[in-house]
């Protein structure tokens, strides 16, 4: 007896139905899998219950001979024991199971033995079932031929006494997936739905969903949906009322693309009699059902104010759970319950404070991190509800680096003038941490600190502390923040510099530590002594410098310099210059190219673009714009908050929702038939002709625009002009130099190349080619561009970047159609849903009856767009492409 326990260990039924204990669910994150999935057939379950099996057949392995030796002895056993009506010979054919599933748990193929194991399945031992519908469920799907001799036996054991056998035979059933038994599963489910073992309906309810997979007209034509249905609102078993409701929705959800009925019946799951029903069992139903509930109460819409009190009263004592998803699940039912109650939701936010705070600090590593994802979407929302409870976001020496980066990044988000020093005091204790990346964590949410106004002063003196410490990568992320610092607060550079003035650039060895230390030798020189010898020494050892990034500063910091103190730093700036103009790197050659050019066109030109007067940054740019933190609000409790983006990122594209692409644009609707994803661009112009601009306006407007940009703009270089038009083969150089100014020739009283000793000559450029024009009003049909389209060659086929502002523009999918509207270009049909768009859009050439037409599918999540091309003309094809990625590269910065 001892035996047949530890062998029963893993099937026993109670083991699949029973809830969940508080103390295994402690550190669980999210919902549980539905019960009757997680006792589906595997080869897992097998290693438990297997015996121990001799040295040989361990080792042994489909193509070895000892494999094949097994399973034909196998084979034989079976075949004795199938009739065998010996007192033992249960007990036999059980040792024999469990040889077979050792077998196929080693990766032996022992399908050669389905025949045998189907006529040793008369057996009234659980055990010995259990290991049949194993071998069954894990063979069926790769040998459909051979699932039928398994039928008769699986229907006559769906009507057998025991429910547990029941049970198991219609799991199996079910499970079998193959398309051509559809017709023999029908009736066990009809009838598992109304068996008086819960069990039985349990695993009916989950194998109706499965019906409805393998064969969706089958599952509509016996009706299951609507003895789900019924069931849902009539079973006493809480466990049975879950699955019916995951089926009826998964079911629904499904069929609602082809059938409005279902979309009627969705609506029906979200009434006021369901959720309120489903709500009052709640406390019966396991941790994972109850998840599931609240995510439907979460959909909820109440008539009135007294529902959303009657939910979070019936809902209160969720918060108190021991399992996190469930207070997770519930905190999402209070949250958009009250988006509209503004001081109900703020009454929301301090009653979910302790629960989640508890959590926290109760459980595994994953589950803290994953609350403490949650609670920081909550914090960047309020912070100030928080801020008082800051001590519970220290790290703590056990957390693993995952969860402490995250506390840190929680310590910035809720600091304020009352706890900044506390928090600050904390954080610097964490830079001299072992652990590198989160001392580097530790002095970076120093800074942003700082750059959020609360308590400067004393935040600066403990910045310049740490650049006294004898650790590299602290003086190095320390300088950064420090350049940082003195972007916002001009005013403390004297403090900052006396510092700063002091620090080797040999000792530096991090690039983006460099090139904070050389951005502040060329902005403050003036008033660093040795700022010019520095840079010089260097110049000196520019072949030794590897970094682009600290090349590229290191010409500017020089440059900046010869303006504050020519004398000394003249001989530097030639040799930085030479050695730019040399440079294998395509950008710093370029923009050593732009500053010597510069300087030939007019030094005075050359000091206002590269050393202007400036203004304090007020505000560093977020990198999420507003629209995409609400998205992520809106999917609480789910993967998005870990990855802190929208589902659509991340998500494969079969679960993203259809969207396909067609090369024929018949498949694509426009005006009147268009669909509600489709956009018709005429209808679009009748509605939205008060947004467009006409051709006056667009012209004063990019008249301002350029204006504006040559006076109040400061960056960069490289930022002011695109590396293409650095180029020494580029014509639109000549015309950005010689702009507002004299032409430069080489009779100009100022000698550059004398001056800066260098022997370069200059070559005069091509003339610039003539600039297509659009026509401002083209006119084309649907029906002229589908001809179109479909008699012309492809002219081009490219693939192009947006910028993130135009990517997260494209939530409304209209405002690029504004955007090229005002720059000539039409829309004729767009569609599409996140993050993939379809655009169709033609132009005309001005003067000329010369038609574009472009296709263009835009990625959101990668920014990306890819564009087809094609024109009356080919040869224009490629001058519209450019104007056409300018255009399009431009969405979303204006």
């Amino acid at each position: 007896m001892t035996h047949l326990s530890a062998s029963c260990t893993p099937f026993t039924a109670p083991a699949q139905i029973q809830a969940p204990t508080k103390q295994n669910h402690r550190s669980s994150q999210w919902p549980s899998p539905p019960r009757e999935a997680r006792s589906s057939p595997s080869p897992r379950p097998a290693t438990a219950m297997a015996p121990t099996v001799p040295s040989a057949a361990k080792s042994a392995s489909p193509s070895q001979p000892s494999g094949k030796s097994e399973v034909a002895d196998l084979k034989q056993q079976l075949r004795q024991l199938a009739g065998s009506r010996a007192p033992d010979a249960d007990d036999q054919r059980r040792d024999v199971f469990k040889r077979v599933i050792s077998c196929m748990t080693a990766g032996i193929d022992v399908s050669a033995a389905f025949g045998e194991m189907v006529l040793c399945s008369a057996t009234s031992d659980v055990v010995t079932k259990k290991m049949c519908y194993l071998y069954v469920g894990a063979h069926a799907r790769a040998h459909p031929d051979l699932a039928l001799l398994t039928i008769n036996f699986l229907q006559r054991d769906c009507r057998d006494q025991d429910p547990t056998i029941r049970g198991l035979a219609l799991r199996s059933l079910c499970s079998l997936r193959v398309p051509n038994l559809v017709e023999y599963l029908v009736t066990p489910l009809t009838t598992g739905l109304k068996d008086p073992s819960a069990y039985v309906r349990m695993i009916a309810a989950v194998g109706s969903a499965k019906l409805y997979h393998i064969s969706a007209t089958a599952c509509l034509d016996a009706d299951l949906p609507a003895s789900l249905k019924a069931l849902m609102l009539s079973d006493p078993d809480a466990q049975v009322v879950a699955n019916c409701l995951h089926a009826l929705q998964e079911i629904w959800t499904l069929e609602a693309a082809n059938s409005e009925a279902a979309a009627r019946e969705i609506e029906t799951l979200y009434s006021k009699p369901v959720v309120f029903y489903l709500l009052n069992r709640i406390k019966e139903f396991s941790e994972w059902a109850q998840c599931f509930v609240l995510e439907l109460a979460s959909k909820f819409l109440p008539s009135d104010n007294n529902e959303i009190f009657d939910i979070m009263n019936l809902l209160e004592d969720r918060l108190q759970h021991a399992n996190g998803a469930v207070v997770l699940a519930t905190i999402k039912v209070f949250l958009h319950l009250t988006m509209s109650m503004t001081d109900v939701h703020q009454q929301v936010y301090e009653r979910i404070k302790a629960p989640l705070l508890t959590l926290v600090g109760a459980g595994s590593p994953e589950q803290s991190y994953s609350v403490l994802c949650h609670l920081h979407l909550l914090v960047t929302r309020a912070p100030m509800l928080f801020s008082s409870d800051y001590k519970s976001f220290y790290c703590h020496f056990s957390d693993p680096s995952y969860v402490k980066k995250l506390k840190l990044e929680m310590l910035t988000a809720i600091a304020n003038e009352s706890n900044t020093y506390e928090i600050v005091t904390e954080l610097c204790e964490y830079a001299g941490n072992v652990d590198v990346p989160i001392a580097r964590e530790s002095i970076r949410a120093v800074g942003k600190i700082a750059l959020q106004q609360y308590d400067v002063n004393a935040i600066v003196d403990r910045l310049l502390q740490f650049l006294e410490m004898d650790k590299d990568y602290v003086t190095a992320e320390t300088l950064v923040l420090v350049k940082d610092l003195l972007r916002k607060y001009p005013q403390w550079s004297h403090d900052c510099i006396a510092v700063v003035g002091n620090i080797s650039s040999k000792n530096i060895q991090e690039p983006k530590g460099k090139a904070a230390l050389i951005w502040m030798l060329g902005e403050y020189s003036q008033d660093m002594h040795d700022a010019p010898y520095v840079l010089e020494s260097l110049v000196e050892n520019w072949d030794e410098e590897h970094s682009p990034e600290v090349r590229l500063h290191l010409l500017t910091a020089v440059m900046k310099c010869f303006f504050k103190r020519p004398p000394e730093t003249q001989k530097a700036l030639g040799a930085t210059l030479a050695a730019g103009l040399s440079d294998t790197h395509q950008d710093v050659h370029d923009r050593a190219l732009f500053y010597y050019r510069l300087l030939q066109y007019d030094p005075a030109v050359a000091e206002h673009v590269v050393n202007p007067p400036k203004q304090a940054v007020s505000v560093f740019a977020d990198t999420q714009s507003s629209e995409i933190k609400d998205r992520i609000f809106d999917e609480f409790n789910s993967m998005s908050v870990v990855y802190q983006k929208p589902s659509y990122m991340f998500t494969d594209k079969e679960h993203r929702g259809p969207f396909e692409y067609s090369e024929d644009l018949t498949n694509l609707a426009v005006g009147a038939e268009a669909p509600e994803n489709v956009i018709s661009a005429q209808r679009y112009q009748e509605n939205d002709n008060d947004l467009l601009l006409s051709t006056s306006d667009k012209e004063d407007n990019g008249t301002g625009a350029s204006n504006n940009s040559s006076t109040s703009t400061y960056n960069a270089p490289s930022d002011l002009i695109s590396p293409s038009l650095l180029s020494s083969q580029t014509p639109t150089e000549t015309v950005l130099i010689n702009a507002g100014g004299p032409t430069y020739s080489s009779q100009s009283n100022f000698s550059l190349d004398d001056l800066l000793g260098l022997g370069i000559s200059e070559t005069p450029a091509p003339p610039p080619p003539p600039a297509l024009t659009l026509n401002s009003k083209p006119v084309l049909d649907p029906g002229t561009f589908q001809r179109k389209w479909g008699r012309l060659a492809l002219s081009s086929s490219q693939e192009c970047s947006l910028s993130p502002q135009g990517a997260a523009s494209l939530m409304n999918p209209q405002s690029l159609i504004r955007h090229m509207q005002s720059n000539y270009i039409q829309c004729i049909a767009s569609g599409g849903q996140p993050p993939n768009y379809k655009f169709f859009f033609y132009a005309q050439k001005d003067g000329a009856t010369t038609f574009f037409l472009v296709e263009c599918i835009i990625n959101t999540a990668s920014a990306k767009a890819q564009l087809k091309i094609k024109a009356d003309d080919g040869a224009a094809a490629e001058a519209f492409s450019t104007v056409f990625q300018s255009v399009l590269s431009k969405f979303g910065l204006s």
